[in-house]
């Protein structure tokens, strides 16, 4: 053979390979206390520091954890609570619906919490960290929540 043919030919052979899937981020739950949005502070005293809670990864959606630490399964001395908080406008009635993945498996849940936003009880069934898919409203977002036994 030639040597541009050779060339060629691994050229065309290299680029059939498959290519790795992109890495995905770390499943990290990161737990604020300072003040609450201007948009998240009904209801609350002040600004609202002190209680923890978690931005969706676009900022969209806030879950207040009154239920901090998550645990699973649900401790005796308190409830898994989160209030939602929608920093979007809520145009049409919906129900929220939470898709959680746990990290590293294929075990997927779908918890009932009723409409959007709000508080409600998110027992999960197992600790670590799992990525919630967050649906209201004609809105969608994402967070991870880790839950320790």
């Amino acid at each position: 053979m030639r040597p541009s043919t050779v060339l060629i030919l691994v050229l065309l052979l290299g680029s059939c390979s498959e290519k790795p899937p992109p890495a995905q981020a770390a499943c990290v739950t990161k737990i604020e206390t300072g003040a609450l949005p201007v948009w998240a502070r009904a209801g609350f005293s002040g600004d609202g520091s002190g209680n923890p809670h978690v931005f969706s990864k676009n900022g969209d959606m806030l879950g207040v954890l009154f239920g901090d630490p998550l645990k699973a399964p649900p401790a005796a001395d308190h409830g898994n609570k989160i209030l939602w908080v929608s920093r979007l406008p809520i145009t049409t009635p919906s129900d929220f619906t939470i898709v959680a993945k746990l990290d590293g498996t294929g075990e997927t849940v779908q918890p009932e919490v009723g409409p959007a936003p709000g508080p409600s009880i998110v027992d999960l069934p197992r600790p670590g960290c799992w990525r919630l898919t967050l649906r209201w409203s004609g809105h969608e977002d994402s967070m991870d929540l880790t839950y320790s036994s």
